[in-house]
């Protein structure tokens, strides 16, 4: 592991990147004595960052620290006012809660940073997957332009707008670390997964469960025993942004739950005012996470409601479920109108049976991923509780959300009405909801091990066992339920991710010789050359490995007819003038081949086939190779 001290610089500017805005807001809006809003502070901090990079370019900034401080100022500045008409926020009942919670989140950000960075392999690997070179080239440029706002992030792959929050805090690692592209990626996704994900998981269960030390400990723990998130989307894809957008779900839906309970104006207007914020913190982490926590909210506030409605039996709550219902069934179908998928983005195919879709969902064991046993029995014995007490409903019911919707997506057939009404947003795509289960079971099985724990401490106080019983049991409990991390479920995807990781012969975008080549660009062409090449194969990764402009960023996009045309029939330059005339025009001067192994392997890579597999020539000529596909020729006599 001491490789990966080249990605500490990185790891370290993220992290305190996703710690210290949102702990600045957090504290001055709200105080410091609960935890469960302090664990808030990673998910505000994404949000400023991501609304800080929007506007840098607005006001001529390049991104960097000083636009995001200046973002910070004003949000911090808004909370001040907003506290002083509000309240601070009352210390846990537990004593010590604050230490236990941040002494989890400590373990669980080790555990989570020692499973990712083995997966990785090593600090300058990258996955081999194809939405990665977008992903990499969106950071070469918003390094080179000075900006990473959506419309800049966008430009990569020639869309007018994309969800920025990932590529701001990636930018912003390698812009003040030097770090390359592929270190401050790994080193930026390390932070995510150690520090954002698990404290947004914990702020979730402290607000449903009173902000039990409990709580806290086993959401920090449970957060590292899942295969589908976040692991499965260093592997399918990859899926970076919506990675920062899941992540931030959770601590967006905390802030709903929060709400709720909240009297008086101003309290409420500061929560509301927060809810927003990370509502649209999730939107510019991805689109698809703001819809599922609309979803997610909905199930949550109807069911408080329907339960207060049951309860109290007056008309104030029962026009309040009232409400809760039209509102959110309006929201809903608004923005699923809105988010709809093309055909040729939505043609995903389910993956099985409803039946055993709704068992992987029920047991958070997609994609064949095994069951981990101390998880699969929290889930049941929280689901016996739930039975017996239904004002645990509202913790319980966004997983029921969940599981609908990863039962639709892989369970009913492709042409079901229901399937293209409600799972369409996400591209019918069964693996992007997959990710969702292990964010709404984590509390589900909080609750579970909550159950344990006063069973246990009831079960002593009959039996008057001495204190050291309790203290051992206590112990061996947080051990056990650490042990997760180790887990046959998220073992099978870290597996999984390693794989994707790798370098081989036979790798989807770069090989290990290909990658080697690119490492030596910088020091064969100069810095303002201009290199051509099949994306497919993974050429185009000189803008990311190497800082070296290329004519396309992206496997897809609008290219030009001129590059069109090089791509078609650049191996006919010593015979065809027009070739060289089109090079001329484009100001191309270097051609990077590797080879036909494609990234997709579809028929669209017959696109490509006068651009690949070149032979040198009197205007080709070979400046380097390294194994038997990878070459660079520069362009002479055009």
């Amino acid at each position: 592991m001491s490789e990966w001290i080249s990605a500490v610089p990185a790891y370290l500017v993220v992290a305190l990147v996703l710690i210290l805005p949102g702990a600045a807001v957090i504290v001055t809006g709200w105080g410091w004595r609960s935890p469960g809003r302090l664990l808030l502070a990673p998910a505000v901090s994404a949000t400023i960052a991501a609304v800080a990079a929007s506007v840098a370019p607005l006001v001529g900034l390049r991104w960097s620290v000083l636009p995001l401080a200046l973002v910070t100022l004003v949000v911090v500045g808004i909370a001040f006012l907003l506290r002083r008409r509000a309240s601070a926020d009352p210390r846990p009942a537990g004593p010590g809660t604050g230490v236990l919670a941040l002494l989890a989140l400590a373990l669980a950000a080790v555990a989570n940073a020692v499973n990712f960075a083995r997966a990785f392999g090593a600090p300058g690997n990258i996955a081999q997957r194809f939405d990665n070179i977008v992903h990499l080239n969106a950071i070469a440029s918003a390094l080179q332009n000075g900006s990473a706002s959506p419309f800049q992030i966008g430009s990569t792959s020639d869309i007018g707008f994309y969800p920025n929050a990932w590529h701001a805090l990636t930018t912003l690692g390698a812009e003040m670390t030097g770090a390359a592209v592929p270190v401050a990626v790994n080193g930026a996704n390390l932070a995510v997964v150690s520090i954002l994900w698990p404290a947004s998981v914990m702020a979730l269960a402290g607000a449903f469960f009173a902000e039990r030390r409990t709580a806290f400990i086993a959401a920090a723990a449970l957060s590292t025993g899942f295969g589908a998130f976040p692991a499965l989307f260093f592997n399918w894809g990859v899926l970076y942004p919506n990675l920062v957008g899941y992540a931030m779900i959770p601590a967006a839906l905390a802030a709903v739950v929060t709400m709720l309970p909240e009297r008086g104006t101003a309290a409420l207007v500061r929560s509301a005012l927060l809810v927003a914020l990370l509502a649209g913190g999730t939107f510019l982490g991805h689109p698809n996470a703001f819809l599922s926590l609309l979803f997610f909210a909905a199930a949550v506030v109807i069911t408080s409601a329907a339960l207060r409605a049951i309860t109290a039996r007056t008309r104030g709550a029962v026009l309040s479920l009232v409400v809760s219902v039209v509102a959110f069934g309006l929201a809903l179908a608004a923005t699923l109108a809105v988010f709809r998928t093309g055909a040729e983005h939505s043609g995903w195919t389910p993956w099985q049976q409803l039946s055993q879709s709704l068992g992987e969902g029920l047991f958070v064991s997609p994609r064949g991923y095994n069951p981990t046993t101390l998880i699969s029995i929290l889930l049941i014995v929280a689901f016996f509780a739930v039975a017996r007490r239904s004002r645990w409903l509202p913790a319980v019911m966004p997983f029921a959300v969940a599981v609908a919707l990863f039962a639709i997506a892989s369970g009913l057939r492709i042409d079901s009405p229901l399937r293209q009404l409600l799972t369409n947003p996400w591209y019918n795509d069964s693996n992007r909801l997959a990710a969702l289960l292990p964010l709404m079971a984590i509390p589900v099985a909080t609750l579970g091990a909550i159950t344990v724990v006063d069973l246990a401490r009831r079960a002593m106080r009959r039996t008057r066992a001495p204190r050291w019983i309790g203290v051992g049991a206590a112990a061996v409990g947080v051990l056990a339920l650490f042990s997760v991390a180790t887990g046959p479920n998220v073992r099978m995807a870290l597996d999984q991710v390693f794989e994707a990781y790798a370098y081989t012969d036979s790798s989807l975008i770069l090989s290990s010789d290909e990658e080697a080549l690119l490492e030596r660009l910088d020091s064969e062409t100069p810095a303002d050359a201009l290199i051509a090449g099949s994306p497919r194969t993974g050429t185009s990764l000189a803008l990311a490995f190497a800082d070296r402009e290329v004519t396309q960023k992206h496997v897809f996009g609008n290219p030009s007819p001129e590059v069109l045309f090089l791509n078609a029939r650049l191996r006919d330059i010593d015979s065809d003038p027009a070739v060289c005339r089109t090079v001329d025009r484009l100001g191309v001067d270097y051609v990077l081949d590797f080879g036909t192994q494609d990234v997709i392997d579809q028929a669209g890579a017959a696109a490509y086939a006068g651009i690949q597999d070149l032979s040198p020539g009197t205007h080709l000529v070979l400046v380097d190779e390294q194994g038997p596909s990878a070459r660079l020729f520069k362009i002479e006599g055009c």
